[in-house]
C-alpha cells in the first residue's frame, strides 16, 4: 500500500499538503476548516509584537486579475491562472488569545496526526525570541519563522524581508537556540540567490526552509492611470510555480537531498504539490487558492496526491527531487543546428 507520509526533520506529516498562512486562517473556524479538509498541517495566521502590523489588517484590499490584468469577481471560483494582488496585515487578536487557540487546536490536531503551526513574522528580534519561547512553552509543536514577507521594504520596522545571508543565519540562530521545537524558516523569493538564503537559514539551525515568499509588485490601471489598490502589492499566482521549482531544485543541489524544503508560491492544486515535490520539496503549502476558492482546494489536493501516488505505486518520499535530479546542464544538451527555425514566426526566416 502506498504511503502519503513525508518526513520533515523530526516531524512526520500524514500527507505533504500544508494549508499556508493567510486571512483564511485568521479565525478558529478557519483553522478547523483547514484541518477538516485533511491537510497534513495548517499554518495559523502570523503574529508579531507590533501594533502597526495589526492595524494594517484594517487597511487591506485584494484584487483578482486575469491574464490581461483585468479584475475578476471575488466569487470563490477564481480560474487557475488568476493572479492575486493584495496588501495584507497580521493577526489582530491579542497574543495571549491567539496563543491559547493555536496551542489548543494543535493539541486536538495531534489526535488525528495533524499539526497547527504557530507563525511569527520578524519585526524586533528580541520580541520574536520571546514569542517563540511562549509558543514552545504552550505546547505548540512546530514554529514557522517568517523572515520573507514581501512587505518589508514598504513597512520598515513592522515586518522584514531579509536578504543578507549573514543576517539570516544570525536571526535564525537566535530563535532556534531559544526553543527545542522544530523551527521552519520562511525565506523571500526577492533575492538573486534564494538557495544561498536557504543555506544561511540551515546554518542558523532551521530544521526546514520554506521557499519562497511572494513578490512585491505594482500594477498600473489603464482607466484611472493610478496603481491598482493605490500602492505596491504582494503578488502571487500559478505563474510563480516555475520560479519556485527552480529554486527548490537549486536548494536541493546546494543543501543536499536530505535537507527538508517546503515549497510555496504558485501551488494551486494537488498536481502542483506533486510538481514541487518532484522539484525537491518535502511538503508544499497552498495558500492563495484556498483564500480565493475555499477549503475544498485542500481536500481535492490531498485526494489528487494520493491518487497520483497510487496510480504509480509510489510513496510520497520516493518522488521528492526526481525531476531536480534529472536536470541536464545547458552545455551537455545535444546540438540541433537550425532547430530554432521551426519556432520562428512568419517573416523571421
Amino acid at each position: 500500500m502506498i504511503s502519503t507520509e513525508t518526513r520533515i526533520g523530526r516531524i512526520t506529516l500524514k500527507n505533504p499538503v500544508i494549508c499556508g498562512s493567510g486571512e483564511h486562517v485568521l479565525t478558529e473556524a478557519g483553522l478547523r476548516s483547514a484541518l477538516a479538509a485533511g491537510a497534513g498541517a495548517v499554518v495559523a495566521k502570523s503574529v508579531n509584537e507590533t501594533q502597526a502590523a495589526k492595524d494594517q489588517l484594517d487597511r487591506t484590499d485584494y484584487a483578482l486579475l486575469d491574464g490581461s490584468w483585468n479584475r475578476l469577481p471575488w466569487d470563490f471560483t477564481a480560474p487557475r491562472d488568476a493572479t492575486l494582488a493584495s496588501r495584507s496585515g497580521l493577526q489582530t487578536m491579542d497574543f495571549d488569545a491567539w496563543l491559547e487557540i493555536t496551542a489548543r487546536l494543535d493539541a486536538e490536531a495531534a489526535k488525528t496526526g495533524q499539526y497547527v503551526i504557530g507563525s511569527i513574522i520578524l519585526a524586533d528580534l528580541d520580541a520574536a525570541v520571546g514569542m517563540a519561547r511562549r509558543m514552545a512553552a504552550a505546547g505548540i509543536r512546530i514554529l514557522e519563522y517568517n523572515i520573507g514577507t514581501p512587505y518589508g521594504d514598504e513597512a520598515a520596522g513592522v515586518v522584514t524581508t531579509e536578504r543578507a545571508t549573514d543576517r539570516v543565519t544570525e536571526i535564525v540562530r537566535a530563535v532556534c537556540e531559544a526553543v527545542d521545537i522544530p523551527v521552519w524558516v520562511k525565506i523571500t523569493g526577492q533575492s538573486e540567490n534564494v538557495a544561498a538564503l536557504a543555506q544561511a537559514a540551515r546554518d542558523g539551525g532551521a530544521e526546514a526552509v520554506s521557499l519562497m515568499g511572494r513578490f512585491l509588485g505594482m500594477i498600473p490601471e489603464l482607466d484611472t492611470q493610478a496603481p491598482l489598490l493605490g500602492t505596491n502589492l504582494g503578488t502571487g499566482g500559478g505563474w510563480a510555480l516555475p520560479i519556485t521549482c527552480y529554486w527548490l531544485a537549486k536548494s536541493r543541489a546546494q543543501l543536499g537531498p536530505d535537507a527538508p524544503t517546503i515549497g510555496m508560491n504558485g501551488a494551486r492544486d494537488g498536481n502542483d504539490v506533486i510538481r514541487m515535490m518532484l522539484a525537491g520539496a518535502h511538503a508544499v503549502q497552498i495558500s492563495t487558492a484556498i483564500f480565493t476558492n475555499g477549503f475544498g482546494v485542500l481536500s481535492d489536493a490531498v485526494t489528487t496526491v494520493a491518487a497520483y501516488l497510487d496510480a504509480r505505486n509510489d510513496n510520497a518520499t520516493d518522488i521528492i527531487g526526481r525531476a531536480a535530479d534529472k536536470i541536464v546542464p545547458f552545455g551537455d544538451l545535444p546540438q540541433r543546428p537550425g532547430f530554432w527555425e521551426k519556432f520562428a514566426p512568419p517573416g523571421a526566416i
